[in-house]
């Protein structure tokens, strides 16, 4: 299974997101680091909106996604954007 596949399956399981989209950024940073994950799956934006994140501040929302990506980042992601909304807010993706 592709990082991808198991950041969206983990987001899925945990948050249950409205909308969700894990955009493999990857080949904007070639060279830039040493890919350890043997993927050369490196960078991912995250793009969601959930419930749960209703009432949440930006960082919580940040580190809700980050703890639950935690293993990923362990083993060799390297960076990991996060666009994190809640229903019914106004955002630019």
């Amino acid at each position: 299974m592709s990082v991808r596949s198991r950041i969206e399956a983990t987001l899925q399981q945990h948050l249950s997101p409205q909308r969700l989209e894990v955009i493999d950024e990857s080949h904007h940073h070639a060279g830039h680091q040493p890919d350890i994950t043997g993927t050369g799956e490196t960078h991912m934006r995250v793009r969601l909106v959930a419930e749960c994140f209703s009432g949440m501040t930006r960082l919580q929302r940040h580190r809700t996604v980050n703890d639950l990506l935690k293993p990923e980042l362990d083993a060799g992601l390297h960076a990991l954007a996060v666009e994190a909304a809640a229903p019914g807010e106004t955002t630019r993706w």
